[in-house]
């Protein structure tokens, strides 16, 4: 048992290193693509669920950092000109 604790405070180091959120990628990916995009296809270009994604993009709006417009069937994404700073 003595020999795994130093083990299990290594890997707690490990998973605590810096890394950009889901939240974040959403935000550059948005700046990159100001024709906007979809919540599928944020999905498939962060390789996320489309359910995380949304969950994401509901909260950003919520903030007042994402708008969304109807276009047809599909909602378009955009980022608000306040968070493009």
């Amino acid at each position: 048992a003595r020999g795994t604790s130093g083990l299990q405070s290594c890997a707690i180091y490990v998973v605590k290193m810096p890394k950009a959120s889901v939240r974040d990628k959403i935000i550059v990916l948005l700046k990159k693509h100001p024709e906007g995009l979809t919540i599928m296809e944020i999905a498939e270009l962060l390789d996320v669920s489309r359910i995380t994604i949304a969950k994401y993009v509901y909260g950003l709006t919520v903030e007042g950092m994402v708008r969304q417009r109807q276009v047809g069937p599909a909602k378009l994404c955009y980022l608000e000109k306040k968070a493009m700073k």
